[in-house]
């Protein structure tokens, strides 16, 4: 009687530590996605400011907005409002990559990046996303991340990101808008042939004052040891390139003044 009852209790212990086992497992499958996406609607920009999408697939989430190009597996742009008050040297741990589930298509898994050689680079940074757990856990969402050469994302890109928070600070608050130039013939990597963009474009707004100022640059996806202000263009050859209108609900008068001059004297270099 007593040996039976230890079987008994001996089953039961197993049986409760297989199914402890499967719950922890789960919970780790599903706890990055789900502390990740974000879907509520997003305050965090002026709807007014957003570019036209060439691909009709607008992503809102809370921290930024994204235009979706399921042929290319990334965005065409991402656009946020990068505030003063939002400027943070806060410490989080780094979480996984997951994939966009907003997007119907969804987002290309991350795997198409592993050994590829190439990084997966952030589009809204996640440097400038470290005011709230959310908000830095929401840039790791596949859909905000492009092929980027690694001398390139820890080079002229990472510094020219690091002087944006500097304009931000500066100039309390910024609008910005960042992507790869997609195009035909881009080569592709991984199962989902996610297109290599050959340029980066960020394009700065300073609209705090009574005078809108901006600032683009456009830079090859390769290793520089150029600076980032030898890659100053007009928003103007940015659309020409991608077929985005940038900022067509400001009025013309200012925006056609805008988007086709270059202005670093304004910027204080």
């Amino acid at each position: 009687m007593k040996k039976t009852k230890y079987i008994v209790l001996l089953i039961l212990v197993i049986s409760i530590l297989f199914f402890a086992e499967k719950w922890i497992d789960k919970n780790n499958e599903t706890s990055p996605e789900t502390s990740s996406v974000i879907v509520t609607p997003s305050e965090e920009f002026s709807e007014d400011l957003l570019p036209t999408s060439t691909t009709g697939v607008i992503i809102h989430h809370t921290f930024f907005a994204l235009s979706y190009a399921e042929k290319h597996e990334q965005a065409e742009w991402v656009a946020y409002e990068l505030k003063k008050e939002q400027l943070s040297n806060n410490e989080f741990e780094r979480p996984y990559f997951v994939e966009d589930k907003k997007i119907k298509t969804h987002s290309a898994d991350w795997r198409n990046y592993k050994n590829s050689g190439y990084d997966r680079g952030h589009l809204c940074p996640a440097g400038d996303r470290r005011f709230s757990y959310d908000a830095y856990n929401e840039t790791f969402l596949t859909s905000n991340i492009s092929p980027q050469n690694r001398d390139f994302n820890a080079g002229v890109w990472n510094y020219l990101e690091q002087k944006v928070r500097f304009w931000a600070e500066k100039y309390d608050g910024l609008y910005v808008v960042t992507g790869g130039v997609l195009k035909e013939g881009l080569s592709t990597m991984g199962e989902e042939e996610v297109s290599v963009p050959e340029e980066f474009f960020k394009i700065v707004l300073d609209a705090s004052g009574e005078n809108y100022k901006v600032l683009a640059f456009l830079i090859p996806n390769e290793k520089t040891t150029k600076s980032f202000y030898d890659f100053v263009v007009s928003v103007d050859e940015i659309e020409e390139k991608t077929g985005i209108d940038f900022f067509s609900a400001l009025p013309d008068a200012i925006e056609d003044s805008l988007e086709s001059q270059i202005d670093l004297k304004s910027w204080g270099r």
